[in-house]
């Protein structure tokens, strides 16, 4: 049941009290916060960040300094204490001095104005005084926040026990005891001869009895929770069923598995994600035992995931070899085998003991080192070349009111983040049976990139010190990645200089969020006293935004477009002239935004009779014109004059299907629960006493505005050159692609291979994303979709004149390939993560591989990523089916290359989002696009009529 959007509003302020003017409160600063939500039962709270030498999330017991580093965590935590409770004279003597509340990451200066009472400096809502700064509560982050945060971290660190299971325990202990059984074997006794004699509680011989059973039964209650969690991560560790086909399931699966309700849910997005596993097609859907013990939380089966295998170097280096053998000719192929051959004997062993080293320390093994190496280090502009676009409902509008439409998805989007603080999001299960990893999802809100700036220094003494400890003595600095070829989103950073990190700040809390409108900067409170806006009042305060008639500040207008620059350029400038003052302010009120929401001028929408409408649709959610966007957020949401909407999504803190999934709740609960008025407004009566939005003020010198204007420049010319061609390809989908008994994305990926050889007329190295999420803390893995059997079958295929039951044999043969690649990526058992990971190992060690080196370089030419859907279910989509997003989509990896996303929309569609660069006269997005759809038409045709014909 979701929440009610019509929530009681706060009682208005007495008469003759300080004010009668309705007002926003200001909005607490955030503190690091324990991550206890990943962390086993009983483990000690500690604060988690990230360091930027290292390259790793580096724990810190709660508490422990750490200068210059504030505001990251996951939670919200109580910033004072609650009403009705007093202040400690500590608290009392450091608020009288002038000094920081306590918890909280800014500092508390005096206001004359108020009697002496210490006020937060930035802006008109610094002259709240802090008494009512610290005794507001909030049912969504404060009073009810803490509440939630420790019954849920009881709940999350006793899964899959529960404080019931706890009282059977003792009851049935108790009872024996009763009956004069001895079912602890003598323990009790032990026990209570163990307790203190004749003083306090266990003065009576009944006390100590009845603390000796609970003792005992507590005992047994927490070893009974570890060996049901070990043995559920042991159980989820078996990958086999993934592996067998359907009518031949293993004993031992059926074992592992019991019969259970038939599949619905997030099957479907896992289906044609990866395989049709041969579980899909049973009549009773599998589930393991344990998970059904009791209705999880989000993070529940966090502890019990298992962590990402290290795969063996001979079992790498021989997929590797694989999939190169149709890129090269027999020259260039031995010389890559002598290569591999020298690094398996003599490099890889060393290196293979420290990451092996690594995986049993870390949580896991490659994330913490990909998130840094491969997005946080980039020095390249964020847009095209890292953030990716979402787009809204393309073939349905609910209503043409640009305010209106904010108003409902706003406020579903803090409800969505109220579920995601309370852990009230199911988590998601691969085939409705295997929990997938959910810690992405604590970065979503709240959250934004904080350029790193080039010092010129090595890495800090303690980090060298933990960089040994896992390394090696001989690790001197962080490693110099290559350019290209490492990721097929983000280019690495070429940087000779190890010190220049990109820093995610996620605040514990965010009441508020910045809205960009003609060149003006505004900060919109998403609250009311303790009670969020509802969507009508939302409406009210984006339409006053709209009709704002002031002008830009001299260099506000372009201001944006410091984030779609370089990063080195915007780290300057953020410190020369963002450092203080007015400016640091208002910066500090995007950056503490829980999300960015920009107003265009300009209509987008997607008609189906112009099918260039799709396109540019597409690129005004990529780039726009670099500087109505800030690409720094975690997600950016646009709302165009009609009402389209979409989003600009941060590529470092999680992937596609994370921002999917928020995606997919917000546009099915706006269209099935919030709903609109007939003239297309949100429904219920908004307060016109409201205090209208803030406008953020600026002072930017003229040295500043000419960084802006260059960076503009670079992003600009960035832009011009991406070819984006977007489209829907009707004559099927899923639904005949299922008929042909193939996977539907082993389908698209094999038409993309013959639609690639027809464009250019050879074949390239090519990427698809495939999940880990499997794995704890897993993201994902690369499947090389350029096979020895694709290549045959296009080949084949090219020549003309096979018959088509040859051709048939040859497609099923490279299908089958391409799903037990795709399989062996999500099982942990890909090529490209490890081998990056040992490339870092080998930077550290100062041990050089010019196997690793020229693997690590080679250019993805092709890049394509199947997109997520129905994560949730929202709505029937047969029910439905015209409530379809179009997917989304993301810039060219190589210059003389494609970027291609997809979505299987249904059971008789596609969207394809193809993009290039004009600059390359190899490349044409719309030429590849056609061969494309020819493709699909072809194999298709293979398929149909008689079995056998020539």
């Amino acid at each position: 049941m979701l929440p009610s959007s019509r929530e009681p509003r706060a009682p208005p302020p007495a008469p003759g009290s300080r004010t009668s003017e309705p007002r926003q409160r200001a909005e607490p600063a955030p503190t690091p916060v324990p991550t206890t939500q990943r962390r086993g039962f009983w483990s000690p709270p500690h604060i988690c960040l990230l360091d930027p030498n290292l390259g790793v999330g580096v724990r810190f017991p709660a508490g422990a300094g750490r200068p210059g580093l504030k505001d990251v965590g996951t939670r919200a935590r109580p910033t004072g204490p609650p009403r009705g409770r007093k202040r400690t004279p500590a608290v009392r003597a450091n608020l009288q001095d002038g000094g920081s509340a306590p918890g909280r990451g800014l500092p508390v200066h005096r206001d004359p104005r108020r009697g002496g009472l210490p006020a937060q400096s930035g802006g008109p809502e610094a002259h709240l005084p802090v008494r009512d700064q610290l005794l507001e509560e909030t049912p969504d982050s404060h009073q009810g926040g803490r509440r939630w945060f420790w019954q849920n971290g009881i709940l999350r660190g006793v899964y899959p026990g529960s404080p019931t299971s706890w009282l059977v325990i003792v009851m049935a202990t108790v009872g024996s005891s009763y009956c004069k059984v001895d079912i602890s074997m003598g323990l009790v006794c032990c026990i209570q001869r163990c307790l203190p004699e004749g003083c306090g509680p266990y003065r009576t011989p009944q006390t100590r009895a009845l603390l000796s059973m609970a003792i005992f039964s507590t005992g047994v209650w927490m070893m009974g929770i570890f060996f049901f969690r070990q043995t559920l991560k042991l159980l989820l560790s078996y990958h086999g069923w993934m592996f067998e086909m359907h009518g031949q399931t293993s004993h031992f699966t059926k074992v592992w598995a019991v019969s259970r309700s038939r599949w619905r849910g997030s099957g479907i997005w896992f289906e044609t994600l990866g395989t049709s596993f041969g579980v899909v097609s049973w009549e009773r859907q599998i589930c393991v035992r344990l998970l059904s013990s009791r209705r999880p939380m989000l993070y529940s089966f966090q502890t019990s995931l298992p962590k990402l295998p290290v795969p063996s170097v001979p079992a790498t280096v021989q997929r590797y070899l694989e999939s190169v053998r149709p890129l090269l000719d027999d020259e260039e192929y031995y010389r890559m085998e002598v290569l591999a051959k020298e690094f398996q004997d003599k490099t890889a062993p060393r290196l293979q003991k420290y990451l092996v080293l690594k995986s049993w320390w870390a949580t896991n093994y490659v994330s913490d080192w990909w998130e840094e190496y491969v997005y946080l280090r980039s020095r390249a502009p964020l847009v095209v070349n890292s953030n990716y676009y979402v787009m809204d409902f393309v073939l349905i509008k609910n209503t043409n009111i640009q305010a209106a439409r904010l108003g409902n998805v706003v406020h579903a989007m803090i409800m969505y983040r109220r579920k995601l603080d309370r852990e009230e999001i199911k988590p998601v299960m691969a085939l409705g049976i295997v929990p997938m990893c959910s810690y992405q999802m604590e970065r979503m809100f709240n959250t934004t990139r904080i350029p790193g700036k080039e010092t010129g220094t090595g890495p800090q003494p303690g980090v060298r010190a933990r960089a040994r400890a896992v390394l090696g003595p001989s690790g001197p600095s962080p490693p110099t990645l290559p350019a290209r070829g490492l990721h097929a989103r983000c280019p690495p950073i070429c940087s000779s200089s190890p010190n220049v990190p990109d820093l995610l700040q996620h605040l514990s809390d965010s009441r508020h969020v910045a809205v960009y409108h003609k060149g003006r900067f505004f900060k919109l409170w998403l609250y009311e006293g303790s009670q969020l806006l509802k969507p009508c009042d939302l409406e009210l305060q984006f339409q006053r935004i709209l009709d704002d008639p002031s002008p830009p500040q001299p260099g506000e207008e372009k201001l944006a477009a410091l984030t779609a620059g370089g990063r080195l350029e915007w780290a300057q400038a953020r410190q020369a002239f963002f450092s203080s003052g007015k400016n640091k302010a208002a910066l500090d009120a995007i950056e503490r935004a829980a999300f960015f929401v920009a107003l265009d001028e300009e209509s987008h929408h997607y008609d189906p009779e112009d099918e260039a409408s799709l396109s540019l649709y597409g690129k005004a959610l990529l780039h726009g014109n670099c500087y109505n966007r800030w690409f720094d957020k975690s997600f950016t949401v646009i709302a165009f004059k009609n009402g389209q909407l979409g989003l600009n999504t941060e590529h470092a803190w999680a992937d596609a299907p994370i921002i999917g999934h928020l995606w997919e709740f917000v546009l099915g609960t706006e269209t099935f629960h919030l709903g609109y008025t007939e003239t297309g407004h949100c429904q219920g009566k908004a307060n016109p006493a409201l205090a209208a939005p803030q406008r953020l003020q600026w002072d930017i010198p003229e040295q500043c505005r000419a960084v802006i204007e260059s960076s503009c420049q670079v992003a600009t010319a960035l832009a011009d050159d991406v070819e984006l061609y977007c489209f829907q390809f009707l004559p099927f989908g899923k639904g005949l692609i299922k008929k042909c008994r193939t996977s539907p994305d082993a389908f698209v990926q094999i038409a993309l291979q013959l639609a690639h050889f027809r464009d250019r007329g050879k074949f390239c190295l090519t990427y698809e994303a495939s999940m880990t999420r499997m794995f704890r803390e897993g993201r994902t893995e690369t499947v090389r979709s350029c096979t020895s059997e694709s290549t045959a079958f296009v080949q084949a295929m090219a020549e003309g004149s096979r018959m088509k039951a040859d051709l048939r044999d040859l497609f099923r043969k490279a299908s089958k390939k391409h799903q037990n690649m795709y399989r062996l990526a999500m099982t942990g058992a890909g090529i490209d993560r490890h081998l990056f990971c040992l490339y870092v190992v080998s930077k550290y060690l100062g041990v050089s591989s010019p196997f690793l080196a020229e693997v690590l370089s080679e250019p993805w030419r092709l890049s394509t990523s199947q997109i997520a859907q129905f994560q949730i279910r929202m709505f029937d989509p047969d029910k439905y089916p015209k409530h379809l997003g179009a997917g989304g989509g993301f810039g060219p990896v190589a210059d003389d290359g494609y970027g291609v996303s997809y979505m299987i929309a249904g059971e008789n569609t596609i969207f394809f989002h193809i993009s290039s660069k004009f600059s390359s006269s190899e490349t044409n997005a719309q030429r590849f696009g056609n061969h494309i759809r020819q493709a699909l038409l072809d194999i298709a045709d293979l398929f149909q009529g008689p079995k056998a014909d020539s």
